[in-house]
């Protein structure tokens, strides 16, 4: 039988009664560790603003290369602004997947606690109005994955306020990507993303311009991920598969090369939702079981082990 990626409304648990909200964190819970993947509809992301933001990013993209490569990170390691085609591969993977991106990482004001110990953002001088909209947008995505977050809380017996105190000043990333039409005579191997894990707590992925996106589901299945325009599709990342002991467990996914005569660029919006870089990732009380699988860890440290292996560091 067919996967079913459960939809839910996100006005329910904002705005809906005690049974209502109740109901939203049970489907929540159940979607994402039966199947890793859910659609968020009826949210709080303005439609104009999600148009207005891949807009920008298609002026971006559409820039030279010399241009878009003048961005690219001082710090090294793709932790903002602009990394280049065929730079990022999936773990153990032998070839890279055919993307370029761009990073908008937290937005923190100087004399803030965090402010030094973050990458700078970069803004791209050549598309007006960039920085607002994607500042707009960060925050925007960040208050959803932490009301997300907070969902869950009842079904992993923690306090309402466990994931918004692991969050505060997050690590998070809000990623702009840029699938191009597939060069002649790339080598067959290479698709736009190989099968990955996300590395954070919850990725929070604005729908797509295009098609690609699979899951592979509990039973070795690859489904398409598909929703309607302006839907927000919601999954499970290693690090709350690491501290919930995989009772949620991390969900591999990518994004399959287009069919022939289908060609043309892709562009997608995934929010990567980290928690702080001093928080420790320790196995959920309610979660352990027999034991915890996984020793404790910091978040920065375990980021750093993943993007290694990413080719990102």
């Amino acid at each position: 039988m067919a996967t079913q990626i459960k939809e839910l409304s996100f006005r329910k648990y904002l705005e809906g009664s005690a049974t209502e909200k109740n109901e939203f964190t049970k489907e929540l819970f159940s979607g994402l560790k039966e199947c890793g993947f859910v659609i968020l509809k009826d949210h709080d992301v303005s439609e104009e603003l999600l148009d207005e933001a891949y807009e920008k990013s298609r002026q971006f993209f559409s820039l030279s290369t010399k241009i878009k490569e003048s961005y690219l990170c001082p710090e090294g390691g793709g932790q903002r602004g602009y990394t280049p085609f065929g730079t990022e591969h999936a773990k153990d993977a032998d070839v890279h997947d055919l993307k370029e991106f761009w990073h908008v990482g937290q937005l923190l004001e100087p004399g803030h606690p965090k402010y030094e110990g973050y990458a700078k953002n970069l803004w791209p001088k050549e598309v007006p109005y960039f920085q607002q909209t994607f500042s707009a947008l960060f925050k925007t995505l960040e208050n959803v994955g932490q009301t997300m977050l907070q969902a869950l809380t009842p079904a992993l017996d923690l306090p309402q306020r466990y994931f918004t105190d692991l969050t505060n000043d997050s690590n998070s990333i809000l990623r702009l990507l840029h699938y191009p039409p597939i060069p002649e005579g790339t080598d067959p191997r290479c698709v736009r993303a190989a099968a990955h894990e996300d590395i954070n707590l919850i990725t929070i992925l604005v729908a797509a311009s295009t098609s690609g996106l699979e899951l592979l589901d509990r039973q070795g299945q690859w489904v398409p991920v598909e929703t309607a325009r302006h839907n927000l599709i919601v999954d499970a990342g290693d690090m709350l598969s690491r501290i919930t002991n995989e009772v949620i467990p991390s969900t591999t996914h990518r994004v399959v090369n287009p069919n022939d005569g289908e060609n043309s660029s892709r562009y997608s919006m995934p929010f990567f939702m980290h928690p702080h870089p001093d928080a420790m990732l320790t196995c959920i009380e309610s979660c352990r079981g027999d034991g915890a699988k996984y020793p404790d860890i910091t978040s920065q440290e375990f980021l750093n082990q993943r993007l290694r292996e990413i080719g990102l560091m």
